[in-house]
């Protein structure tokens, strides 16, 4: 009687099979990791625009990044209001942001990275309509 061949597969060929997955993975999460804004349908603001004449931006919804550099004032009834630090080719800019109590829930960090939705009222003073953090 013939004997027929080992149908099991070469150790080699599972070892390979399992460092190509772990790379594949480490590679997905690298790619994937990084947040992107969920704000993809917002204009992001012109800094310039906002130093020149903020109250032209009344009534308009943009995009603003930064880092939070310090937390100004904050009540349980009104929401906070932070400087956010924010980099430009000229150096680095501030700019007042109020957060409405809606948002009390959040731990808004201080030398944390942030992208803010905001909406311009009267005055020209941006009010937050949506966080995320980077």
């Amino acid at each position: 009687m013939a004997r027929r061949a080992s149908s099991s597969l070469h150790p080699g060929i599972i070892i390979g099979a399992i460092v190509a997955l772990v790379i594949l993975i480490i590679a997905g999460k690298s790619l994937l990791g990084k947040k992107a804004s969920t704000f993809g349908d917002i204009a992001k603001l012109d800094i310039t625009e906002l130093l020149e004449n903020g109250n032209s931006l009344r009534g308009n919804e943009y995009l603003i990044e930064g880092q939070i550099d310090e937390k100004l004032q904050w009540t349980s009834s009104r929401g906070q209001l932070v400087s956010l630090k924010i980099d430009t080719p000229g150096g680095a800019e501030f700019v007042g942001i109020e957060i409405p109590t809606e948002f009390n829930d959040r731990n808004i960090d201080s030398k944390q990275k942030y992208v803010f939705r905001v909406k311009f009222r009267q005055g020209g003073i941006p009010v937050a309509t949506g966080i995320d953090r980077l």
